[in-house]
């Protein structure tokens, strides 16, 4: 790590994070309280037989300590996936998590995310090490990767792997995707009667891996408040300056909960969120005429400036998109297809393989949308939603109409647009107070698992609308979150994705407001995260989280 650190850096490093009372008082020897046997959300016989070692596994609770529960355990850790804030705060929780059941506890850091458990490439941690990344944003600790463990032959690795260096736990932090491998990882260690206990950690700033039991997955709060802040300063400039829209496309390819929390914290003028767009069977077409009337409107009333924001998997869920693109993954999923070169060998393929209303769809798009939606597939089989500029084309396709009405004489004002993407700028942000603590909560929680010899579960902590001291500590069996899915042409078990519920407080919240906000200026300005001050205003939790739980 860089010995250049800044004032703030030099100042977090010294905040204890919080936990709940039964870790605080008793370390993670506490006594597991089973719950009654689970099932999974979907395609519950199909899970049953593709799991039969681990499905079924009851929820566990820790409430009370269990002293005889001691002993040195050596655990790996890796981190999966796309960063979010908080990822090494929740290794410090799980290092002093296990130095709690015994000072001779091992954490070792495999590099690389998955890749380094199949490589056994890995770095041992020790006191100096955790200290100066504790309350630090980033997964530069030991990096992170996106390698799938789906094959037999990186099972037997990573086992072999483990099993030479006595390492008999592995904590896999990440989302969806990432916990689907801890779950499937867990199967095969029990059906091959391996040591090796397998704990999962919710991890996603889409926030997108939530449940009943998972209230939030951890960096959707820094996240969510570092693009509140940039959205409250692009609405104060367009509010001072009054001519320019501003397009602004957010992180979430599967959900729109960074938008819709974002819209709450921020009151814009309009805001997409995806699962409504699917549940009305929008067109794309009348969402650019929902928005082009709104200009029009704000035109009407001398506010020729205002704010959009646009969730980044917007472009899967309206009803037509989302038919083409599905069929669009099946046709690049031909080995066929990857032995085209040129963008117009492939183009003349697709336009001859996709069915007429998708190949109608298709051709509607710019072509550099086209082109875009045939870049390769993520590591997932999913189209790769962020190298799309969705907001370029409502920007495109607003500017069209409003300029068609011009001519009509139905339209008279100015349209002049601004385009941003934010994304990047929130992943790796030093973890606000609710996820230093949310997270380091998470890590000793995972070393509670391990000490009391759970495998196959995530690290679950409830409640997160009260003071931390109030927070629940347990886990959930990983089956009991999966489904069916089609993945590369196949049903594939995988953890169902959390989306907005419209009939949900949060969504219901948003509703009752977005009139008002389109058409006066409403903006709310969040600021900053604030680190040091009043408990009110720095550690509140999202507002999504208010609505749902509080």
């Amino acid at each position: 790590m860089s010995t250049d650190i800044s004032p703030l850096q030099e100042a977090r490093s010294s905040y204890s994070p919080k936990l709940p009372l039964a870790l605080a008082e008793h370390g993670a020897a506490v006594r597991a309280a089973e719950g009654s046997p689970t099932q999974s959300i979907a395609n519950r016989d199909a899970i049953r037989t593709l799991f039969p070692n681990t499905y079924g596994l009851p929820v566990v609770t820790f409430s009370e300590a269990e002293p005889s529960a001691k002993k040195a355990h050596s655990v790996g850790v890796i981190l999966s996936g796309g960063q979010a804030p908080g990822g090494h705060n929740v290794i410090a929780g799980l290092y002093d998590g296990l130095k709690t059941l015994s000072r001779d506890s091992m954490l070792y850091g495999f590099l690389g995310g998955p890749s380094g458990l199949v490589d056994n490439q890995y770095m041992a941690f020790d006191d100096a090490i955790i200290n100066a990344y504790r309350n630090t944003g980033g997964f530069d600790i030991i990096g992170s990767g996106r390698t799938k463990l789906e094959t037999t032959a990186q099972f037997d690795k990573v086992i072999a792997n483990c099993k030479a260096l006595g390492v008999t736990g592995i904590v896999i932090v990440g989302g969806d995707d990432s916990n689907t491998n801890a779950c499937v990882l867990a199967e095969y260690a029990r059906r091959q009667r391996a040591d090796l206990q397998v704990i999962g950690c919710p991890k996603t700033i889409d926030g997108d891996l939530k449940n009943d039991w998972i209230e939030a997955s951890f960096g959707f709060d820094t996240a969510t408040k570092v693009y509140g802040e940039l959205i409250g300063n692009i609405q104060r400039d367009a509010n001072s300056a009054k001519k320019y829209w501003h397009f602004i496309k957010l992180m979430g390819r599967s959900a729109s909960h960074i938008a819709l929390e974002c819209a709450l914290r921020t009151h814009p003028n309009y805001a997409i969120i995806s699962e409504e767009v699917a549940a009305q069977g929008k067109t794309l077409r009348q969402i650019v005429q929902e928005i082009a009337a709104l200009v029009q409107q704000r035109a009407e009333a001398g506010r020729n400036f205002g704010t959009v924001l646009v969730p980044e998997g917007l472009i899967e869920f309206i009803p037509e998109m989302k038919r083409m693109i599905a069929e669009l993954n099946e046709l690049m999923a031909d080995e066929y297809f990857n032995t085209l070169n040129t963008d117009d060998d492939k183009l003349q393929y697709i336009a001859n393989k996709l069915d007429p209303a998708s190949v109608q769809a298709f051709l509607s798009l710019p072509g550099t949308i086209q082109r875009q939606l045939m870049m390769d597939r993520d590591p997932h089989g999913n189209v790769q939603v962020s190298r799309i500029e969705t907001e370029k084309l409502l920007i495109d396709l607003v500017g069209d109409l409003l300029r068609e009405w011009k001519q009509r004489k139905r339209y008279s004002g100015k349209f002049s647009s601004q385009n941003h993407f934010f994304g990047y700028e929130g992943r790796c942000a030093a973890p606000s107070n609710f996820d230093a603590d949310y997270c380091y909560s998470l890590g000793f929680t995972a070393a509670s698992l391990i000490g009391a010899n759970k495998t196959g579960y995530v690290s679950s902590v409830r409640g997160l609308t009260r003071p931390a001291k109030e927070w629940i500590a347990g886990g959930i069996p990983l089956t009991m979150m999966m489904n069916l899915e089609r993945r590369h042409g196949d049903d594939k078990p995988v953890i169902k994705k959390a989306l907005v519920e419209l009939d949900g407080k949060p969504f219901r919240e948003f509703a009752e407001n977005r009139l008002r906000w389109a058409r006066e200026d409403c903006f709310a300005y969040p600021g900053p995260i604030q680190y040091f001050g009043p408990s009110e205003v720095c550690d509140l939790a999202t507002r999504t989280l208010e609505l749902e739980r509080g």
